[in-house]
């Protein structure tokens, strides 16, 4: 009894000290914009320009939300896109937005930002398309 008892607490503190080691180093992230609240907001990527808009304003955690890409010029880009919203130093679950072409330059789709249980609330909205390198745009959402 006492050496079982010896072996799960000795299992449970390697366990702990593995996790803890493993566990990136917390950085301090910060939203590169918070202008998503009033409007679109842009960035340039691979000689293009890409502009991420969302809507209803402010953008809520828990509601549904429709996310309009503006890509300038958009020769040669694909019908559908994904946006993958994730949080900075914390892993959640997938959480994708298909991104449909509406018409010249614009896609749009609709996605929910779900409530983080910790309490943060910034999060990262990024393009994933090969040929414009992935780019993200960084934002607290509100409560």
């Amino acid at each position: 009894m006492v050496l079982r008892r010896q072996v799960g607490r000795a299992t449970l503190l390697l366990f702990a000290v593995t996790a803890f080691r493993a566990a990136p180093a917390r950085a301090d992230f910060t939203a590169d914009s918070n202008a998503i609240h009033a409007g679109p907001c842009s960035r340039p990527a691979a000689g293009r320009l890409v502009t991420l808009e969302i809507d209803p304003k402010p953008v809520r955690h828990m509601q549904e939300l429709t996310f309009m890409i503006t890509i300038a010029p958009s020769d040669g880009l694909p019908s559908n896109l994904l946006l993958d919203l994730s949080m900075p130093g914390m892993a959640m679950g997938r959480n994708q937005v298909r991104m449909t072409r509406m018409n010249a330059g614009i896609w749009e789709g609709k996605g929910l930002i779900v409530r983080c249980m910790s309490g943060r609330t910034l999060w990262r909205a990024t393009l994933l398309s090969n040929e414009l390198g992935n780019p993200s745009f960084t934002f607290n959402v509100r409560n």
